[in-house]
């Protein structure tokens, strides 16, 4: 097989990519070692910032979503029996957020490829990229009982922390940086309606508690837990309790409980690797960095990715501008940095890190009630969590 670029993964950063080469008439073929229904089970983020709705917008995928998202110009901020609201549209001039689930987004483009015609080959074993660091890299897998070797000019890595395509680099070539939370996120998933119209981020002596949604009849809501805990060990009467606790009791009065769809645990942390490329690959997504899940940034992260990938795909094909190839991990960390210390920001703000009243206590809240009171405080996080501008290629 031949193909321009070889996606690995077909999660939503790789076939959002296809899908925007693809309209580009840049061939490109994805490739991915679970089914498709597996991809399509996972449970993941439901913020897109304006950047990303911009992009499906742009790769012809915002039917659904424009129906069926949620739009939001504001979210909460509890704490010390306060109710802050940041008002992100005015702050930011006009900038919102909407909340549609990543399983959403992922059906979206699956189906956007499948009407294109566009080659996505699942449960494919053994992926291997070879040559990266020639002209003419390529894989080698095998599907359907035969082994394949896929000739492509350029390699995009969108696997996941876990996958083939960062674990192919020299390890000599790469340097990491990570840090590790000491607590992890229980999340619940339910088929009732929100308690709010808006997120509630609550930071309570008990621990940090937030207040999300998938759509007006689902919820989606987390718990700051040990990182020792088991998922089995709570009950759905449980978690709800624990929920209301953290809540304030306006909030909690109106918290509508029901069985749970899907409860897990994520260990928080933050995780970067430099350079993001090597030879023709490109590492996209969370095969490059990790964030925790407090400033609502992962797969927007990822789009960011992909985005300047997608442009720079665009430049090399239609300009023949070879020499941004070596720009692409430069111009992401730019961004991926700033997301990176607004997400360590958050989780360092609105999380207990001890059981007891200590410096570290006085000192969030003192933050807390400083940018709370300060519009060029709330403007930060407003800024922030919208996303801030793309980084040009040039």
């Amino acid at each position: 097989m031949k193909t321009q670029v070889a996606i690995i993964g077909a999660g939503p950063s790789g076939l959002l990519l296809g899908q925007l080469l693809h309209r580009q008439g840049i061939d490109n073929v994805i490739v991915e070692r679970r089914s498709g229904e597996y991809v399509l089970s996972r449970i993941r983020a439901g913020v897109l910032e304006q950047g990303m709705v911009d992009l499906l917008r742009e790769a012809g995928v915002d039917q659904r979503m424009d129906k069926e998202g949620l739009p939001h110009d504001g979210f909460e901020l509890v704490f010390d029996n306060r109710r802050v609201r940041v008002a992100l549209d005015e702050l930011t001039g006009g900038s919102k957020v909407m909340v549609y689930g990543q399983t959403e987004v992922t059906r979206d483009l699956m189906e956007a490829r499948a009407a294109a015609g566009a080659t996505t080959l699942y449960e494919a074993e053994n992926v291997q990229p070879h040559d990266l660091d020639s002209d003419h890299p390529y894989l080698t897998f095998e599907h359907n009982g035969e082994t394949v070797r896929l000739e492509c000019d350029y390699i995009a890595g969108c696997d996941g922390y876990h996958g083939v395509s960062r674990q192919s680099i020299p390890q000599e070539r790469i340097k990491e940086f990570e840090k590790v939370y000491p607590f992890g996120w229980l999340g619940m998933l339910s088929d009732t309606p929100p308690v709010s119209d808006e997120l509630i981020y609550a930071s309570h002596e008990r621990g940090f508690s937030l207040c999300s949604m998938r759509s007006a009849t689902r919820s989606r809501y987390y718990l700051q837990v040990p990182l020792d805990e088991k998922v089995e060990d709570w009950s759905d009467e449980r978690f709800w309790e624990e929920l209301k606790r953290r809540l304030p009791e306006e909030v909690a009065a109106k918290l509508v409980t029901g069985p749970s769809i899907e409860k897990s645990i994520a260990p928080l942390r933050s995780y970067v690797v430099e350079p993001m490329q090597y030879g023709r690959l490109f590492l996209v997504g969370d095969a490059a960095h990790i964030v925790p899940p407090t400033g609502a940034k992962g797969l927007n992260l990822a789009a960011s990715d992909v985005n300047t990938l997608y442009r720079l795909m665009v430049k090399v094909y239609q300009e023949g501008r070879t020499d941004l190839i070596e720009r692409y991990s430069q111009t992401c960390l730019k961004r991926i940095w700033k997301a990176e210390r607004f997400s360590w920001w958050m989780t360092s703000m609105l999380h207990n890190f001890s059981d007891e009243e200590d410096f570290n206590s006085r000192m969030q809240l003192a933050e807390l009630d400083y940018v709370t009171s300060s519009k060029a405080g709330m403007t930060t996080i407003a800024e922030n969590y919208v996303g801030l501008p793309y980084e040009p290629l040039e």
